[in-house]
């Protein structure tokens, strides 16, 4: 593949400086490159015949997207063109450090009173994601988080059998007078299911028991969330 309106192959050393991924980064930020240019400055170096922004090109492309390829996992990544387990590495580091960044240090707590901020909080992290991770989010007083953002089970095809006690771990140590549950569906509909809507009736009639109000159950899928006390589920 080559640059759109190219003739023929261009190596980047051919490209002027301020055309080079990693000179436009430095020069005007991360933000103005494209998801190609970003993932070569990751992969460094191309293919024979093939610069490093085509194959990065490509390489999202054969994975069907942005989503695709976050979905990928180190060996599927091994299996693509040119990516051996060094550059298979690369990618998949620089896709976990994506996600762990949204971890967000205490003077940066969010407010989270809201589906839309939980959403904005946990959908770029759960993007991607090929297991269910449930979240129990700690909130203080005024509705903003405590703790980290650790998932409380990942894994797990399903809720049931998940106890009370290891769900509300954390919110209890912490003294949180409320939480919000938050859950993805790797399948991209985040439409609750009934063993969710029943499962979220036994949280919410625990959390009374332990003095802590669940203040929503948020289910994420792709690009999509529904919040489970606004359309009146498990929630009376």
């Amino acid at each position: 593949m080559s640059e759109p309106g190219s003739r023929a192959y261009r190596s980047i050393r051919d490209w002027a400086g301020d055309e080079r991924p990693r000179e436009r980064l430095l020069e005007h930020g991360a933000e103005t490159l494209s998801d190609a240019e970003l993932l070569a400055i990751i992969l460094r170096s191309g293919l024979a015949g093939e610069n490093v922004v085509d194959m990065a090109r490509g390489l999202i492309d054969n994975f069907g997207g942005m989503d695709g390829l976050l979905r990928a996992g180190p060996k599927a990544l091994q299996r693509a063109k040119g990516l051996g387990p060094a550059k298979a590495a690369q990618v998949a580091a620089a896709i976990e450090l994506g996600k762990r960044a949204q971890a967000l240090s205490p003077a940066e707590r969010p407010d989270l009173r809201t589906p839309e901020r939980v959403y904005a909080l946990l959908g770029p992290r759960l993007m991607g994601a090929r297991k269910e991770e449930l979240y129990c989010l700690a909130l203080d007083t005024r509705g903003r988080l405590l703790g980290g953002l650790n998932a409380v089970v990942s894994g797990s095809a399903n809720m049931v059998g998940l106890r009370p006690a290891e769900v509300f771990r954390e919110a209890i140590i912490l003294d949180a007078p409320s939480v919000v549950l938050a859950h993805n569906h790797p399948s991209g509909d985040p439409r609750p299911s009934p063993q969710d809507i029943s499962t979220t009736k036994a949280f919410i009639a625990a959390g009374k028991i332990l003095d802590l109000d669940v203040e929503d159950h948020v289910v994420i899928g792709t690009n999509s969330w529904v919040s489970m006390k606004r359309e009146r589920m498990a929630f009376s």
